[in-house]
């Protein structure tokens, strides 16, 4: 079953906000909030809120165990953008564009729950499955002993 929370109209560039959210996509909930307790950015805090709200929605509303939950997606999408002008020289003045996101993140617990040890154990046994079909078809193609030349002499 997927569980979403969404942060509206925060005030972060979605560029910004899109790196934290690109770091924990695809993890255990455990891991990504680990990840972005630590992380000294403002993006962070913000993106940490929506989890937990997404936590705590999974728990209330959906009946869900936290121990199984996996980030899905975590979105970022651009927000409205606030216009603001800053006096140049000569009378003119330029434009300022203070950007907002919306933080979107859906969790899962239908997506298997990948660690270290079980990737390393699939790929100890991808690698083995490979080594045999290549002996197996290395004496499948070897070919007869051919006779020695006689030498001269």
């Amino acid at each position: 079953m997927e569980v979403r929370a969404t942060y509206k109209y925060a005030k972060i560039s979605p560029f910004k906000a899109r790196e934290i959210t690109r770091e924990i996509q695809g993890l255990p909930v455990s891991a990504a909030l680990d990840i972005v307790a630590y992380s000294p950015k403002k993006a962070a805090t913000l993106v940490n809120k929506t989890l937990k709200s997404a936590v705590a929605n999974a728990e209330n509303n959906a009946n869900l165990k936290v121990d199984g939950l996996v980030v899905k997606e975590a979105i970022v999408g651009e927000g409205p953008t606030m216009k603001r002008m800053m006096a140049r020289a000569r009378g003119s003045g330029s434009r300022i564009l203070k950007r907002s996101s919306h933080i979107r993140i859906v969790l899962t617990d239908e997506i298997k729950i990948e660690t270290r040890e079980t990737r390393k154990a699939e790929q100890k046994a991808a690698r083995k499955k490979a080594a045999e079909g290549r002996t197996a078809k290395a004496k499948a193609e070897k070919p007869a002993k051919r006779p020695k030349k006689e030498k001269k002499g």
